[in-house]
């Protein structure tokens, strides 16, 4: 059995695909940003405000392999970021993972996110043209290393079931 890995940007529905996914299937999800937190345990802000992003890419990429090593099979929900750095983009590509981008517009990425954007520190004090700026910027930048993935799923207007069946049909 394959990780299965879910990648994509912030609000594009990671952790609930991965949770119903998990349901179906009965492979545990295991939120690598989760994963970090119990590890060190802070929480992902205070690992960035005590000792800064390279730090804590490090520790993401460590983490990540430590995941992947496992011989346990597991659906891994990656930070929006974590492709992006420490060559984690290669590690999609390998024979033993199931790489899945969950690509949304920038619109559907704005008008979820934009519902809790409280819970988000990133875009908690942008007004709606700042977040749909900042989201393109950072979709732009990121497109490189999502599209590393070996399948992509759309979410745009796709039910979380929908979804979820678009990848058991890749999976299958």
């Amino acid at each position: 059995m394959k990780k299965i890995i879910l990648l994509g940007y912030m609000g594009c529905g990671k952790s609930t695909i991965a949770q119903n996914l998990s349901k179906i299937t009965n492979i545990p999800f295991l939120d690598l940003d989760k994963c970090i937190e119990k590890k060190v345990n802070l929480s992902i802000n205070e690992i960035f405000d005590q000792h800064g992003e390279i730090y804590f890419r490090k520790l993401e990429h460590e983490i990540f392999v430590e995941l992947l090593q496992s011989s346990e099979n597991s659906i891994i929900g990656l930070g929006g970021g974590t492709p992006c750095y420490a060559n984690n983009h290669e590690l999609l590509k390998r024979d033993d993972v199931a790489s899945i981008y969950l690509k949304a517009s920038i619109e559907t990425l704005f008008n979820r996110l934009v519902k809790n954007k409280s819970k988000r520190p990133l875009i908690a004090n942008m007004n709606d043209e700042e977040m749909k700026e900042f989201i393109a910027k950072h979709l732009f930048d990121r497109s490189f290393y999502y599209n590393q993935a070996q399948h992509k799923v759309s979410v745009d207007n796709r039910t979380v079931d929908e979804t979820v069946h678009d990848i058991m049909a890749i999976l299958a």
